[in-house]
């Protein structure tokens, strides 16, 4: 699996991230401008000593990305998405695209792949969103569920 940080700014939630990666194997793409420096301390601790497990490319833009994997689907998440997350069937070389802790995705990129938005369900009128590293590891783990847990015991 891949997942797709869009201009991420919080260290913390990067390197959370990029641990889940680490553990299920998944391939961790960050578009910039990024919020912090891939050296921050804050960082390098979130990730602890997993840094050496993930495989991570970095992006000048979220169209590079998509012209590198012209043959990949993508899916977008954001809270504005019209399907649930656990109503599409992922494969093992889908990319999971999220958005910027404060923002979201950009609206344009969400109008432009309306049908390949998804969203994770929430009481209304509670919280903005949940937080960025937690809703990675559920959606991620669904789709690793959903293909038996390749890799993993």
């Amino acid at each position: 699996m891949h997942i797709v940080l869009v201009e991420p700014e919080i260290p913390a939630n990067t390197g959370n991230i990029a641990r889940t990666c680490a553990a299920t194997g998944s391939i961790l793409h960050l578009v910039r401008p990024l919020g912090f420096s891939t050296d921050d301390k804050h960082l390098k601790r979130a990730g602890l000593d997993y840094w050496h497990l993930v495989e991570i490319h970095y992006h000048d833009s979220f169209e590079e990305v998509r012209h590198l994997y012209p043959q990949h689907r993508f899916y977008f998440f954001s809270t504005r998405g019209i399907h649930l997350y656990n109503e599409v069937r992922y494969g093992a070389d889908d990319f999971l695209v999220f958005g910027k802790e404060t923002q979201g995705l950009p609206a344009e990129l969400l109008s432009a792949n309306r049908d390949y938005t998804l969203r994770i369900p929430m009481r209304e009128g509670t919280t903005r969103s949940l937080n960025l590293a937690n809703s990675v590891a559920l959606v991620l783990y669904e789709a690793l569920r959903q293909q038996g847990f390749p890799g993993l015991r």
